[in-house]
């Protein structure tokens, strides 16, 4: 038979990531190549080219899978398509009013985030749903194209469509994207009902804007790339990462484009439960580091998810990996404040110009300006040779940054690294506080281009024993969309207390929830993707009733069958999570899920051979950390060895990355290729 493969794509704002792995979870080839933010599908090519040009027959590829920040960068640039909103009459003012919530308790003048549609691009329809779905005002066909006229006359490419209670009952919104597509089809057309059917209103409507202002720009990107990989020989169907750490088809992307919106960060947790589920590892904190941010997720056994998300200015509410952005990248920008004060972020200086050794035009000092000068970082060894660092630029901004403080231009290089280390810190722990877990207990997993640099001096000041990097560490995110299964989640809104409850009501509706999931897998597993079997899970938001906040409990059908089983449930986790519980009080089920998940062949635990020459050192380098200079070992990393163990400090060199172990810790590697660091002592 022949070899097929899968390959992973994960378009960032500087490098593109795409890995291949063969069908026996070897890595095939691993490659970055420059983003390019105005035809991302540009970058896709380039890869295929060079993956070509390498020997690799792309025609082999078996299954395409790729996430985007398209999207996402969308929304934050608010370079979307001109959209209108249609809602229910008395209703106009949604987007404004959002939730009444300051942004910054501390702070009583922060100003009003500008929603994605101005009020003129808001048309009220004279339509009624009440809250049990049944119709109190009908829709009229002539009175909701007015309205759309004047939207089309305004100059809209795109209508968002949320009537109120449509989550109960979704008849008006699927007869007025009928008409309006009828008469209008050249605009994109997305209903609240479609997007995602829960109740609150401002959330539901948000979400629908959201997929309306990317919609058109995201469905001519996926045209662009589906026309364009055949070139190459591709066949395979394309399939985008959703923001649940699944995948879709991009067909399906082009009409439910606000379920990809962080799809990047997503994408790299499901990787790293992929290496860390090999490795044997239950509890792990990820831990990766890019250009801009450094993002973190806890994985308890599986990732941990969350329906109360941020994409810039807007919450989403739809289910996500739960990915907290906690400090500084590799390209954040280091300045001092009005006050003489040394900070690190949150500008980025990206990849064009990007730092200053980058020589792009790029003038103030980044981490990685700071990597280069304490020589952390080779100049002639970045991207395995391929991008040539200026070691004097980096200088020359570092002691402009010195000059300021009255340090030298490595001593400022140092304080960068504690002040960017200090701030993930600060915002690390009180992180963890609110999850409730110990990092000491878990272990932390570095991946993203600058991650594995800066990962043991993060869990130096943690307190965390014990960190791992995974083989390609630059390019996980890529693996987790190889590896990522068909996922897709489904809401339904009872807002029901136990006692009012119908006989079967909780089955009957999680029964529809299942159906419309196995449905959805049908169809999107019909685009082309083998499946191993189809798992549903099953969970309710349930509270106290009186109370505004709810707990997602996971339920077993069993439990499910049985409202007295599933209320027994909910009482468990309260205490869990609050430490007491009302047993004697009346319980809600607020909302109800399915989520489907249409489980893809797994790839076999990856066996890496052992190095051939058994931890050589290749050459000493002296660094200059922690106000000393150290005759630090470096080593490539093709040379590690399960058998010995190397005590920091050690610079282990790859194509992708730079591991960086200072003293007080040691290393090895274990027998799928990860390095494994432990603290001494």
């Amino acid at each position: 038979m022949d070899k097929t493969y899968r390959l992973g794509i994960d378009i960032g704002g500087t490098f593109t990531d795409v890995i291949v792995m063969d069908e026996q979870g070897r890595i095939a080839a691993a490659l970055k190549t420059p983003s390019v933010a105005e035809a991302p599908e540009q970058a896709i090519f380039q890869a295929l080219e060079q993956l070509q040009a390498s020997g690799l027959d792309t025609a082999r590829i078996e299954r395409f899978v790729h996430g985007t920040t398209l999207g996402v960068n969308t929304l934050i640039e608010r370079s979307g398509a001109v959209t209108g909103l249609l809602v229910t009459a008395g209703y106009r003012d949604i987007l404004e009013i959002r939730r009444l919530r300051l942004e910054n308790t501390t702070n009583l003048y922060g100003d009003k985030t500008l929603p994605l549609v101005p009020r003129h691009l808001v048309q009220e329809v004279d339509e009624r749903l009440l809250a049990n779905g049944s119709v109190h005002t009908p829709l009229h066909e002539e009175q909701l194209l007015q309205a759309v006229e004047v939207l089309v006359e305004a100059g809209v490419a795109a209508v968002a469509i949320s009537f109120l209670h449509a989550y109960a009952n979704p008849q008006h919104e699927q007869q007025a994207a009928l008409w309006i597509r009828r008469r209008y089809p050249q605009l994109f057309i997305c209903t609240s009902s479609e997007v995602w059917p829960q109740q609150r209103e401002y959330e539901r409507t948000l979400a629908t804007v959201m997929n309306a202002y990317v919609g058109t720009r995201m469905g001519s990107y996926f045209k662009r790339l589906e026309a364009g990989i055949g070139a190459y020989g591709v066949q395979a169907s394309v399939l985008s990462t959703m923001s649940n750490g699944g995948v879709m088809t991009a067909a399906r992307a082009s009409l439910e484009p606000v379920k990809t919106l962080l799809s990047g960060p997503a994408s790299g947790v499901i990787g790293a439960t992929y290496i860390a589920e090999r490795a044997g590892l239950k509890q792990v904190v990820t831990f990766d580091m890019g250009g801009t941010s450094v993002d973190v997720a806890l994985i308890d056994g599986s990732p941990v998810y969350s329906t109360e998300n941020h994409v810039g200015d807007f919450p989403v509410i739809l289910p996500a990996i739960d990915v907290t952005a906690i400090g500084a990248g590799g390209g954040s920008i280091a300045w001092v404040d009005s006050v003489g004060v040394l900070k690190v972020g949150p500008r980025s200086a990206g990849a064009n110009p990007g730092p200053a050794c980058y020589n792009r035009g790029g003038m103030q000092a980044t981490t990685t300006d700071a990597y280069l000068h304490l020589g952390v970082l080779q100049a002639d060894r970045f991207l395995g040779g391929e991008m040539q660092l200026v070691p004097q630029l980096a200088e020359q901004a570092l002691q402009r940054l010195g000059d300021s403080l009255g340090l030298s231009s490595r001593q400022a290089a140092q304080a960068i690294l504690d002040v960017a280390t200090a701030n993930m810190y600060a915002q690390f722990s009180p992180l963890m506080a609110r999850k409730g877990v110990d990092p000491r207990d878990f272990t932390l997993l570095a991946y993203g281009g600058a991650g594995p640099m800066h990962a043991f001096l993060m869990a130096r000041e943690v307190g965390i024993r014990k960190v791992l990097i995974p083989p390609s560490p630059g390019t996980l995110c890529a693996m987790g969309c190889a590896v990522a299964d068909l996922r897709n989640d489904f809401v339904y809104t009872l807002h029901t207390s136990a006692g009012q409850l119908e006989p079967d009501e909780l089955q009957r509706h999680f029964m529809t929830l299942e159906q419309q999931g196995r449905r959805w897998i049908g169809e999107e597993a019909a685009g082309g993707v083998r499946l191993a079997g189809v798992d549903v899970l099953f969970s309710a938001d349930m509270r106290y009733e009186g109370q505004a906040f709810d707990l997602e409990v996971p339920l077993t059908e069993p439990e499910w069958n049985d409202p007295e089983a599933a209320q027994h449930r909910f009482h468990e986790q309260y205490q869990a999570v609050f430490g007491v519980n009302h047993s004697e009080a009346e319980v809600m089920f607020v909302n109800l899920r399915a989520t489907v998940i249409g489980n893809t062949p797994k790839l076999p635990a990856m066996e890496v051979p052992a190095a051939a020459d058994s931890c050589q050192v290749e050459e000493s380098r002296l660094i200059d950390f922690d106000g000393e200079i150290q005759l630090t070992k470096v080593i490539g990393r093709e040379h590690l060895s399960t058998e010995t163990r190397l005590a920091g400090p050690v610079i282990i060199e790859e194509y992708d990355t730079t591991v960086f172990v200072p003293a007080g810790f040691s290393i090895c590697r274990d027998q799928h290729g990860n390095i494994i660091g432990e603290a001494e002592g």
